[in-house]
């Protein structure tokens, strides 16, 4: 026989639901069921607020530099880059309004509400306050409402972060809500009527008026925190802006100065002069500041797209180098949001599918055949998906499955007695089978046991629920009611209180640890990365979770009610003592992930759910899940982990500071390279020596420094110390003084060498040509020590030629090629100004080369504390 449906309840003659007229009014008056959005920037605007940066002026400049000067090719490659980074904004740009579009999106769902006394399905845009929704299982919630009949159980994961569905209970009679008001409910009570947005029906049907709508639910407040927030500028953005202001000045001013020099000091032509200033322009314009952050921050991208971690936001790439904390959610991230069955238990004995056994022991199989018989088939609800699927995992095959049996009739949840009772036919006439399942205290109560056994059975709950397990009692029963009526069912009994039952035993289910979480965690305290679990779950269930993989060995949870009674001082130091943060609301984390930024540290969230969304958007990098994470946390977030693996995280942050190591390196040599550049423009002209490099010569010189920036550098291997050292600090910026004192250092010993030894080749009376044609081959070739200098500060400039780096040999050959192309080319060594050096000329050329290696070296040897790691190691910064 087959089972009969609950009948959904009816309203009464008191509840016929608001009128066609009324809710049209409301809807006017009100506005829809949707979240509003933010009218999205202008493209035009966008793409002026791009160019009228500080770094893209530059870069439009140089190109134009480039352009006037005939280089077609050269201006192309700079403007281009321009087009890139506009592209990448306006990604950047449109990714907050597809948050909140997204947000909407789920806010309005079809739903079935009760109108002039009539059910009708109306698009959730169209629900109004005071409408009577009608829930089933599986339905969405349009609007925050407050259930006024009937029962159901709720998954507001989406909102709290717990993986375990509420229990939802109508409202005390007269206790209707009043719809003139737009009542602040919290999420998460088990047994209270409030229901919320965007959460799901997991069991039973009920009747629920709406009390809130749009940006007054729940839901809606967080997309008004969504838009509020603000994502954190980039330090090293930020840094590069400032350092280009002030470089930029300096070029015009000193541009100026070499142009009325070389006229008026030097009595040079006014076009010399002109040309000379361009050229000074061009050295200290260092026009790769924008191309190495543009093309490390991409490909930096697209490696750690690799591992299966998708950047929606590229400046991300450059905080993961930094991260001094990561703030992760519990479900979905720390676990599989997957509830599954951790142990089944009888008076003495427990049985534990972790503890690796083959089988389950025979004297268990009762109390899992009756768990299993107590649940639906096909159930809807996870902790039932969960209880079926160990059934069959433990006891296919044996007599104890009974696929495809369906009950007689079925005792529900209700608020007097927390259990359901499935009753099945038996081979005996009349003898009814009973399978019984609900809250421990409630299906003993219902075996009228004496208090021994129940003082033990209260034990084992509470040992469980310390473990942060979710604990149901199971029990049988046999019933042989009076032989019914032809053609008709028997006379079930009013209540469950009226059948005698056998305590089995209890299931314990818990949301387990993602397997690679341990080994990540242990990965994240080596690299100096602080975790801080954030959930809404309950604080017993976050510590149980988080002693499984190895978060944190303290006690202390800090609750959201204990959160809202601290100001940011008391709240800021008792954060420095608690790993744990449990019973949050979605403020709550907001405010944690605000409070950490402003203490310094580095940042970086990870959610799946909306709740989450807030915070992943204020964190210097939001982290959210792909798989299980829903539309509005992808959105919010910086980075979005493929495939859920919580170990995606240690291996993003590893590229990131391998990125950021090499971003370093590119800056030292870029400083490094353009000082020499700088000083044989200027210097001849203070010294009224003839030019010795012309716009022609810096064109070529940044046919190779713009390649070195952009591919050699941007792929050497990491530090062998990456992941075993402390972030690095907030204040060690690439642009420090330290880092830029060590890179002009190098670059004033170069320059002063070769000025050294084109005043020593003077004073032998060699000529101009052949002068130049040492001190820019010599150049040249310098640029190469500067890359081998700058590689690794752990070791001397030429056993840097050890560490693999495919572009090196290629950048190598290029120079000799350059080299080669501008002394045997006698039209190409003409234009130049070059002559033939001759191998005296070549002799002079080595020494320097010598002297510049010799001094590389003692700079290194001397300077390495200013740009190492707060712990030393291979390859410093």
């Amino acid at each position: 026989m087959p089972a009969p449906e609950i009948p959904t309840p009816r309203p009464t003659p008191a509840q016929p639901g608001l009128s066609t007229a009324d809710a049209a009014h409301r809807l006017a008056a009100e506005g829809p069921n949707l979240l509003p959005g933010s009218a999205p920037k202008s493209t035009l605007a966008i793409v002026r607020d791009v160019v009228t940066e500080p770094m893209f002026l530059m870069l439009l400049a140089a190109g134009g530099i480039y352009l006037a000067l005939g280089d077609r090719g050269e201006a192309l490659f700079l403007l281009g880059f321009v087009f890139v980074v506009i592209g990448i904004t306006l990604a950047q740009e449109r990714k907050t309004q597809r948050a909140l579009e997204s947000l909407r999106d789920l806010s309005a769902p079809r739903t079935l509400v009760i109108r002039d006394g009539q059910e009708q399905r109306i698009a959730g845009r169209d629900v109004v306050r005071g409408d009577l929704l009608v829930l089933h299982e599986g339905d969405r919630i349009a609007a925050d409402a407050l259930l006024i009949d009937g029962q159901l159980e709720v998954d507001e994961s989406l909102l709290t972060g717990e993986a375990v569905p509420v229990a939802k209970l109508p409202a005390a009679q007269g206790a209707a809500p009043d719809t003139q008001q737009t009542p602040s409910p919290t999420p998460g009570g088990d047994g209270t009527p409030s229901l919320f947005a965007s959460t799901v029906v997991t069991r039973g049907v009920g009747v629920a008026q709406v009390c809130a709508t749009a940006a007054h639910t729940a839901v809606g407040r967080i997309g008004a925190d969504l838009a509020a927030t603000v994502e954190p500028p980039s330090a090293l953005q930020q840094g590069s802006r400032r350092l280009v202001r002030t470089l930029g000045t300096a070029a015009l001013v000193l541009a100026l100065a070499q142009v009325l020099l070389g006229w008026w000091w030097n009595g040079r032509p006014l076009l010399e002069s002109l040309l000379s200033g361009i050229a000074l322009a061009m050295a200290i314009l260092p026009e790769e500041i924008p191309v190495i952050l543009t093309v490390f921050l991409a490909l930096g991208a697209w490696r750690i797209a690799h591992q299966k971690v998708l950047t929606r936001r590229v400046t991300a790439v450059e905080a993961l180098g930094a991260i001094t904390v990561l703030a992760v959610d519990k479900t979905g991230t720390l676990t599989l949001n997957r509830m599954a069955v951790a142990e089944i238990a009888t008076a003495d004995q427990r049985f534990r599918p972790a503890d690796g056994a083959s089988e389950m022991p025979e004297h268990f199989h009762l109390l899992a055949e009756f768990a299993m018989l107590a649940t639906p088939g096909d159930p809807f609800d996870p902790m039932e998906k969960a209880i079926q699927h160990f059934g069959h995992q433990w006891l296919e095959g044996t007599e104890h499955v009974h696929d495809g049996r369906e009950p007689e009739f079925e005792y529900a949840l209700s608020g007097e007695i927390l259990a359901m009772t499935r009753v099945f036919a038996s081979d005996e006439p009349d003898l009814h089978l009973l399978a019984t399942k609900g809250a421990p205290e409630a299906v003993a109560d219902l075996c009228h046991l004496d208090a021994a056994r129940l003082g033990a059975i209260r034990r084992q709950v509470e040992a469980m629920a310390e473990r942060g397990l979710r604990v149901l009692g199971v029990a049988r029963g046999r019933w042989r009611g009076p032989p019914p009526a032809p053609d008709q069912s028997p006379p079930w009994p009013q209540s469950q209180h009226d059948f005698d039952f056998d305590f089995l035993g209890l299931v314990a289910l818990a949301d387990p640890p993602r397997p690679e979480v341990p080994a990540a965690l242990a990965e994240c305290r080596r690299a100096g990365v602080r975790v801080i679990m954030m959930t809404g779950d309950h604080p017993a269930t976050a510590r149980a979770i988080a002693q499984q993989v190895g978060l944190s060995e303290r006690p202390q949870v800090l609750t959201g009610p204990e959160l809202e009674a601290l100001d940011d001082a008391a709240l800021a130091e008792r954060l420095r003592h608690v790993d744990l943060c449990a019973r949050l609301k979605p403020q709550h984390k907001l405010r944690l992930v605000q409070l950490l930024r402003a203490s310094g540290e580095v940042v970086a969230m990870t959610g799946d759910g909306v709740n989450d969304a807030p915070a992943l958007k204020a964190a210097d990098v939001g982290i959210a899940m792909g798989e299980r994470g829903t539309d509005v946390a992808r959105e919010a977030a910086a980075l979005v982990l493929l495939d859920d693996s919580f170990a995606r995280i240690v291996a993003a942050i590893r590229q990131g500071r391998r990125i950021d190591g090499n971003v370093r390196k590119a800056m030292r040599f870029t400083f490094a390279v353009h000082v020499p550049i700088i000083a044989l423009v200027l210097g001849p002209t203070l010294l009224k020596w003839p030019t010795l490099l012309m716009p022609v010569h810096i064109v070529l010189l940044q046919l190779l420094i713009d390649p070195t920036c952009a591919v050699v550098l941007e792929a050497e291997p990491e530090d062998s110390n990456t992941m075993e050292r402390p972030p690095r600090p907030v204040s060690d910026s690439p642009f420090a003084m330290g880092p830029l004192v060590y890179s002009v250092l190098q670059g004033l010993g170069v320059a002063a060498l070769l000025l050294g030894g084109q005043s020593w080749l003077a004073g032998q009376g060699w000529g101009s040509a052949q002068s130049r044609t040492v001190v820019f081959g010599t150049l040249v070739l310098c640029v190469m020590l500067l890359i081998l200098a700058n590689r690794d500060l752990s070791r001397p400039a030429l056993l840097g030629i050890t560490r693999p780096n495919p572009w090196l040999w290629r950048i190598a050959a290029a120079m000799a090629l350059l080299l080669a192309a501008v002394l045997g080319i006698p039209g190409l060594r003409a234009l130049m100004g070059l002559a033939l050096p001759g191998a005296q000329g070549v002799a002079v050329a080595a020494c320097l080369l010598a002297l510049c290696l010799v001094w590389l070296e003692l700079v290194r040897r001397a300077g390495r504390s200013l740009v190492r790691t707060r712990l030393p190691g291979p390859g410093g910064r």
